[in-house]
């Protein structure tokens, strides 16, 4: 793990430093936040940031903002002072660590981020040939290609294949192609020069060179403008890459893994990706089974997700009721894993008993059908192609369900087709605390196109959820 720890702190900076270093961390040390965001544009890549309370913390989160930068950044500091530690939690910091530094607390913090996304919880039976394929293939150089369902945990298995490696000593960087907009990927990719285009005021390096002797996660590969993969296999055949701005090559040596939720085959029968990229990156492919498909995991996962967040959000540890149990078992998860997640983190808080009860469980979607597929959801049609999941918490006659229809397409009735879109994308936007890859596909929609209709909603005066983790 790569820390980086910004300021001074009167000496106990040093000796947080060794702390770490004696956990097996890799240190660097700033003077301020200028000093860490040119490191970071300059390739000096972290994967934690401990940060003096007394710095500008607001100011540098901000900054990695704007350079999509993510890091989680914990703030620290020699004082008790409280206000202090509730601001710095306000503007943006994970954790705040008090100073002069406790050994056991400096590494489960360590851990605790190692861990954070690594964790991979596969015991179903369909799991079984899929991890031991991982495992077979891990120590390899070959590149992969991992596939699935949005949600599935595609990221999760990239990182257990890069731990499993022999590059597990060196970075580990992601990518997520859909998140970053097109004219920027090829600079995040390849970095550039300073001047090489409007608001390249500074030298950066690209995420080919930060994940030299490492691993370079392409997310949502599917999603790269045709243009720019051709210079994507270039880089990966010849492992040399060129800065925009710049015409001197310089020598990468990565391993690349990419995912995918759409069928690469169907994209490049309709020219939208090229085939000998396909190729270059299918040479072993790992397809994830949806959750409802894993119907063991369930129970595992949940109680992972709901100590996560109950530790995340300072409230009681509780045990998934029997009854709150059989009610996810019964759900069809559309959203896959990161929907179980979404809605363990709702039912932490929401929960009112020792145990989480059946009631803290909010599940938009519906219950399983025979074959294991999802109940079609009850959506008003979109002639932009926007379809949104059903809220289907307990089952209902048709009588009923008729009623409840009626009074829905009522309640439309005086709108315009634009207002009843911007609803429907929003709230569920918000039921996804924020993931635009959740919600793109539960909408049904590519991530391009949510991007774009929330940018046109945010010009418009709207306020955008924060994204959330893809």
């Amino acid at each position: 793990m790569r820390l980086m720890i910004i300021g001074h702190l009167d000496g106990h900076i040093s000796q947080a430093g060794k702390i770490a270093l004696q956990r097996g961390a890799k240190v660097i040390h700033c003077e301020d936040s200028d000093q860490a965001i040119g490191a970071l544009l300059n390739g000096k890549g972290a994967d934690l940031v401990m940060m003096d309370v007394k710095q500008k913390i607001g100011h540098f989160i901000e900054r990695l903002e704007q350079e999509r930068i993510h890091i989680p950044v914990v703030a620290c500091g020699v004082e008790t002072d409280a206000r202090a530690a509730v601001k710095a939690i306000q503007q943006g910091a994970k954790e705040y660590v008090p100073l002069p530094p406790d050994p056991e607390l400096i590494a489960a913090v360590i851990q605790a981020v190692t861990e954070e996304n690594s964790t991979m919880i596969a015991n179903d039976p369909s799991m079984k040939p899929v991890m031991e394929l991982a495992n077979k293939i891990a120590p390899s150089e070959a590149t992969v290609l991992i596939t699935g369902e949005s949600g599935t945990g595609k990221e999760v298995m990239s990182l257990h294949i890069h731990a499993k490696s022999k590059r597990k000593d060196g970075p580990f960087i992601a990518v997520n192609c859909a998140a970053i907009p097109e004219n920027l990927l090829e600079s995040e990719l390849f970095g550039h020069e300073k001047g090489a285009f409007t608001g390249a005021s500074a030298r950066r390096i690209g995420k080919f060179e930060e994940a030299h002797k490492g691993t370079l996660l392409l997310d949502e590969v599917s999603e790269m403008h045709p243009l720019l993969q051709a210079k994507f296999l270039r880089a990966i055949q010849e492992k040399v890459i060129t800065r925009v701005g710049s015409n001197d090559p310089v020598k990468v040596d990565v391993r690349i893994l990419a995912t995918s939720n759409r069928n690469l085959q169907e994209s490049v029968q309709k020219g939208e990706f090229r085939e000998d990229l396909y190729f270059r990156l299918n040479v072993v492919n790992i397809p994830l089974p949806p959750l409802r498909e894993r119907p063991s995991d369930i129970e595992r996962l949940a109680q992972f997700f709901a100590d996560k967040y109950a530790e995340a959000n300072g409230v009681p540890k509780k045990k998934v009721s029997a009854e709150a149990l059989a009610k996810l078992k019964g759900c069809a998860w559309r959203g896959n894993i990161r929907e179980l997640e979404n809605t363990m983190h709702r039912a932490i808080l929401m929960a009112m008993q020792d145990e989480i009860e059946a009631d803290a469980i909010f599940i938009q979607g519906g219950a399983l059908q025979d074959g294991h597929k999802a109940a079609a959801p009850a959506s008003a049609p979109s002639p932009t192609g926007v379809s949104g999941a059903g809220k289907t918490e307990e089952s209902t006659s048709p009588e009923t369900q008729d009623i409840q229809n009626t009074g829905a397409v009522e309640a439309m009735i005086g709108r315009t087709i634009a207002d009843v879109e911007r609803d429907m994308i929003l709230n569920t936007l918000d039921h996804c605390l924020g993931n635009r890859t959740h919600a793109a596909n539960i909408l049904g929609i590519s991530i391009r196109t949510l991007r774009n209709k929330l940018n046109q909603y945010k010009e418009e005066g709207d306020k955008i959820s924060a994204s959330g983790a893809n």
